[in-house]
C-alpha cells in the first residue's frame, strides 16, 4: 500500500466528553445569556441602532435558523426600553377641505383622551343644544321674530289698500293673485261697467290704478327679501343660543388640553362649526325603519355633523413603555403604509377621515420596524413604497390604485406623517447581495449589515456557552431534563451539522427540533431524563423517515441494476462518489467513472458536457485534467491523446469538481493500462499542479460508499480516499468509526495525485530522477511511455500524410 497512512478512528470524529459539560442535567437552567457565537452580528446591531443617523437601517443576513430574529428582537427591545414613548397619531376632520384630513400629533395617551372627550362632547352638545332650542326664552324670542316678520307683508298690504280706497280703488285677492279693482257704491265694477264710464274719468282712474299696481309689484318683490331676513334672524338667533349652550361645554374640553396648541386650535374650529351646523348635529339616522337600521353599520346612525367631530386615533401609545418594536409578518403595500377603508351606503362606496387605518410604519413610528426581506420583495410595490417613505422621511397615505394612476375616483388625501423609524430587514445572504448589486438605492438606505454566521468555533468557552444554550432551549420548550451524555451527543451532532471537527452549528432551529424529538423518544421509553441514547435515536429515526430513495438507490447497486464494483480491479474504471440532496436530507452514493483512450489530437472529451448534463464547474475540472496531463507527462512533445470520460448510468445533471480526482485516476489508469482496485472509492478535486483539493459533503460521501460495501459484506479492503484537507471535516457515524477501528474499512487522506496512485493501483507512483526520467516499474513511467508511443505514432502518421485532415 506504499507510505500513505490511513486515518485512525479518533481522527474520524470529534468526541465530546460528558464530564466537560458544566452541569449534571439541564434542570433549573433557564438562560443562555444571549446568542452564542454571533459577536460580529451583535456589534453591527449595536452600531446600527446606536448611531441614530439617517440611512443607517439594518439588514440582518444569515442562513435560516441562526437566531437572527431572536437576537434582533432582543437588541431592539433593549434599546427601545430606553427611548421615549412616541406621540399618538390622530386624524380629524378638516373644516376647510374634507378631502384633506388634518393630522394631530399628541403626547402619548392624549389621543384616546381627546377621542373620548369629543365623543362625550357630541352627546352633551346634542342635549344642551336641544334644551336651549326648546327653552321658553328661545321660543319667545323666536315667536317675536316670526310675528314681526309675518306682520310685515300684511302691514304693507293694508297701507296699500288704504291708499287705494282713498282713490275709490281696492286691492283684491283673485285666483290669479293680487289685483287692483275700481269701487263704486262699495262694489267692484265689472269690465263692461268700467268701459261705460266717461273717457276722461277712465283715464284718471287708470293712472291711479297704474301707480297702485307699481307699488303692489314693488311690495311683492320685497317679500322674498323679507323671507330671507326672517330666516337670517332665526339662524342668528339659533347661533346665538347655540353658542351660549355649546361654549361652556367646549371650554371644559379646551381646559383639559390647555397645553396643546394643536388641540386648542382644533377645538376653536369645532366651536365655530357647531354653531353653524347645530341643526345637523341633532339629526340622526334613528328615524329610519328598524329593519333597515339592522342592515347598516353602527356608524350609519350618526349624523354627518356628529362624524365630523370624531377623532380617529390610528396609533395609540397610551399603554406603551418605551419606543415600539413592530414585526410585520405580511408586509404588503397596504399593511406597510396603511389604508383608507370604505363603507357601502345604498349601493355607493363612501369614505371619510374616520375610516383611515394605520399601517406598520405608523405603528413603528418613533421606534423600530422588523420585516422579512423576501416577503417584502414578494409584495407588489411594497419595496418601492418603503424606499420612498425612507427617503422623504414622510409617510404619505395613498391608495395603491391612486398611486399608480389606475383609478380616477376622488379619495382622501390625509396630511402626511413625519417619519422617524429604523427598519431592520431579515434575509438570506443571497437576497442582501442581490439588492446590493441591482438596487442603487439599497446601499444608501441600508448602510449596516449584521452578518450572522452559521458556524461557531468550538473552543472551551463557546462549548460551555453552547451547552448552557441547549439547557435554556430545553427549559423554554418545557422538555424533560437532558443529562450530560445527551448534551455531549447534541454537541457532537452540532459539529456534524457544521461539517467541521472544530466548529459548531449555530442553526438553532435544527437544534431545537433535535431536542424535541429526543424528548419524545425518552417519553416513549418512560424515562424521566433524556440521555445520549435518546438523542441518537432521534437522529437515526429522522434519517429513517427521509431515506426511502437512498435505500432504493443502494438496493439497485446491491442488486447490480446499477453497476458498481466493490471488489477486483479494472483499468480505466474508478468509483467516484456523488451527493444527492432531497429536501433537508443529503446522502452520498458511489458512481462508476470510466475512461477510454486512444491516439488523437490531445482532446479529453467530457461526455457529460457534450450531452449538456455537465455544469460549468464540472467542465472546468475536466479541462484541468488535460492541462495536467500535458504538463506532467508530455512537456516536450504534443499530447497525442484522444480520451473520453463519463459517469456511467448517470441520467441527471452533474455539477461540481469533486470528481475531478477520480476522473484523473481513471484516465491515468486507462493510459497506463494498470487496473484500479474497485474496493476503494475516491473524492476530491485536482488542480493543474496535481494537488488534491478539499470538497464538500465528505462525511456523506464516505458513509454512502461504506453503506454499499457493508451491504455486500465488508472484507477489510474497502475504503475511501479523501483530500487530506478534508480530515478536519470528518464527523462520521459511529458505525463507520467502529468499522475502521476493527480494520474492516479505511479512510486514506492524500495531498497529491501521486499519493493516491499507490493505494489505488498497488504500484509506486515514481518521481523523476536527476536525468528527468521516471524509474522503471513505476506507474508514472508507464503513463509517460504510453503517451510517448502515441506521440511517435502520431508523428509518423502525419509524416505519411494521413494526419493532414
Amino acid at each position: 500500500m506504499g507510505v500513505i497512512r490511513e486515518l485512525e478512528p479518533g481522527a474520524l470524529w470529534r468526541r465530546y466528553d460528558p464530564d466537560e459539560i458544566p452541569f449534571a442535567t439541564t434542570q433549573g437552567i433557564e438562560s443562555a445569556g444571549g446568542v452564542v457565537g454571533q459577536d460580529r452580528a451583535v456589534a453591527a446591531m449595536e452600531f446600527g441602532i446606536g448611531i441614530g443617523r439617517e440611512g443607517y437601517n439594518i439588514f440582518a443576513l444569515g442562513p435560516p435558523g441562526t437566531g437572527k430574529r431572536t437576537l434582533v428582537l432582543q437588541a431592539l427591545e433593549r434599546h427601545a426600553a430606553t427611548r421615549p414613548v412616541p406621540v399618538d397619531l390622530c386624524y380629524v376632520h378638516n373644516f376647510d377641505d374634507a378631502r384633506q384630513p388634518r393630522l394631530l400629533r399628541l403626547p402619548p395617551g392624549n389621543g384616546s383622551k381627546l377621542r373620548s372627550s369629543m365623543a362625550s362632547l357630541v352627546e352633551d352638545l346634542r342635549v344642551a343644544i336641544a334644551s336651549a332650542l326648546e327653552s321658553e326664552d328661545y321660543q319667545r324670542r323666536r315667536q317675536r321674530v316670526e310675528e314681526e316678520m309675518k306682520g310685515r307683508p300684511q302691514r304693507a298690504l293694508e297701507e296699500l289698500q288704504a291708499r287705494a280706497q282713498r282713490d275709490s280703488l281696492d286691492v283684491a285677492q283673485t285666483p290669479g293673485g293680487l289685483t287692483v279693482v275700481v269701487i263704486r257704491d262699495g262694489k267692484p265694477l265689472s269690465e263692461e261697467e268700467f268701459e261705460k264710464l266717461p273717457e276722461r274719468e277712465r283715464v284718471a282712474i287708470r293712472a291711479k290704478m297704474t301707480a297702485i299696481e307699481a307699488d303692489l309689484e314693488k311690495m311683492v318683490r320685497q317679500i322674498p327679501r323679507w323671507v330671507r331676513e326672517y330666516h337670517d334672524r332665526l339662524r342668528e338667533l339659533r347661533r346665538e343660543v347655540t353658542a351660549l349652550a355649546a361654549g361652556h361645554l367646549i371650554d371644559e374640553v379646551r381646559r383639559d388640553f390647555a397645553e396643546l396648541p394643536a388641540v386648542r386650535e382644533y377645538l376653536d374650529r369645532v366651536q365655530r362649526d357647531v354653531v353653524d351646523h347645530a341643526a345637523d348635529l341633532l339629526e340622526t339616522g334613528k328615524s329610519l325603519p328598524e329593519a333597515l337600521m339592522r342592515t347598516l353599520p353602527d356608524s350609519f346612525g350618526e349624523s354627518a355633523a356628529a362624524r365630523r367631530y370624531t377623532v380617529n386615533v390610528i396609533v395609540d401609545n397610551s399603554e406603551r413603555r418605551g419606543a415600539p418594536v413592530v414585526v410585520e409578518e405580511n408586509p404588503t403595500y397596504d399593511n406597510l403604509l396603511g389604508r383608507i377603508e370604505h363603507e357601502s351606503r345604498f349601493g355607493n362606496l363612501v369614505t371619510d377621515f374616520s375610516l383611515i387605518e394605520a399601517g406598520a410604519l405608523h405603528r413603528a413610528n418613533g421606534g423600530y420596524l422588523v420585516l422579512d426581506a423576501r416577503e417584502l420583495l414578494r409584495s407588489p410595490f411594497a419595496w418601492e413604497a418603503l424606499k420612498r417613505a425612507l427617503r422623504s422621511r414622510r409617510l404619505r397615505l395613498e391608495p395603491l390604485g391612486q398611486a399608480l394612476s389606475l383609478v380616477s375616483t376622488v379619495s382622501l388625501e390625509p396630511e402626511p406623517v413625519p417619519l422617524d423609524v429604523q427598519i431592520v430587514l431579515l434575509g438570506e445572504p443571497i437576497v442582501y447581495y442581490l439588492l446590493c448589486a441591482w438596487d442603487p438605492d439599497f446601499g444608501e438606505l441600508f448602510k449596516v449589515a449584521a452578518d450572522f454566521d452559521d458556524l461557531l468555533d468550538a473552543n472551551d468557552d463557546n462549548r460551555r456557552q453552547y451547552a448552557t444554550l441547549i439547557a435554556a432551549l430545553v427549559h423554554e420548550a418545557k422538555l424533560k431534563a437532558f443529562d450530560r451524555s445527551a448534551v455531549a451527543r447534541v454537541l457532537e451532532h452540532s459539529a456534524r451539522l457544521a461539517g467541521h471537527q472544530d466548529k459548531l452549528s449555530t442553526r438553532m432551529g435544527t437544534l431545537a427540533d433535535l431536542l424535541s424529538q429526543a424528548d419524545y423518544w425518552a417519553a416513549q421509553e418512560g424515562s424521566p431524563i433524556v440521555s445520549a441514547t435518546h438523542v441518537q435515536r432521534a437522529i437515526d429515526t429522522a434519517v429513517a423517515r427521509a431515506d426511502r430513495l437512498r435505500a432504493r438507490s443502494y438496493e439497485d447497486i446491491v442488486r447490480r441494476t446499477v453497476m458498481i464494483d466493490t471488489a477486483g480491479s479494472r483499468a480505466g474504471q474508478v468509483n467516484g462518489i456523488s451527493v444527492s440532496q432531497l429536501g433537508t436530507f443529503t446522502f452520498g452514493r458511489p458512481t462508476r467513472i470510466t475512461a477510454r483512450v486512444r491516439m488523437g489530437r490531445g482532446d479529453v472529451v467530457d461526455i457529460e458536457r457534450e450531452v449538456e448534463l455537465g455544469g460549468p464547474v464540472h467542465s472546468k475540472g475536466v479541462l484541468i485534467l488535460a492541462a495536467y496531463l500535458g504538463a506532467r507527462y508530455s512537456p516536450s512533445r504534443p499530447l497525442s491523446l484522444s480520451a473520453s470520460l463519463v459517469f456511467e448510468q448517470s441520467y441527471a445533471p452533474v455539477e461540481g469538481d469533486s470528481a475531478s480526482a477520480a476522473e484523473l485516476f481513471a484516465l491515468l489508469s486507462a493510459i497506463a493500462q494498470v487496473p484500479i482496485r474497485q474496493c476503494l472509492a475516491i473524492t476530491g478535486s485536482v488542480n493543474q499542479h496535481g494537488e488534491i483539493q478539499a470538497v464538500g459533503a465528505v462525511n456523506e460521501k464516505i458513509e454512502g460508499f461504506f453503506d454499499v460495501c457493508r451491504a455486500r459484506g465488508l472484507t477489510g479492503e474497502h475504503g475511501v480516499i479523501i483530500p487530506a484537507a478534508n480530515s478536519q471535516h470528518l464527523m462520521l457515524r459511529r458505525d463507520v468509526v467502529d468499522a475502521v477501528g476493527r480494520g474492516l474499512f479505511h479512510v486514506y487522506p492524500i495531498r497529491t495525485v501521486d499519493e493516491g496512485i499507490e493505494p489505488l493501483t498497488g504500484m509506486p507512483a515514481g518521481e523523476r530522477d536527476v536525468t528527468g526520467e521516471f524509474p522503471e516499474g513505476t506507474f508514472n513511467r508507464l503513463v509517460e511511455g504510453r503517451l510517448a508511443e502515441f506521440a511517435e505514432t502520431w508523428q509518423a502518421f502525419n509524416t505519411a500524410g494521413y494526419g493532414a485532415a
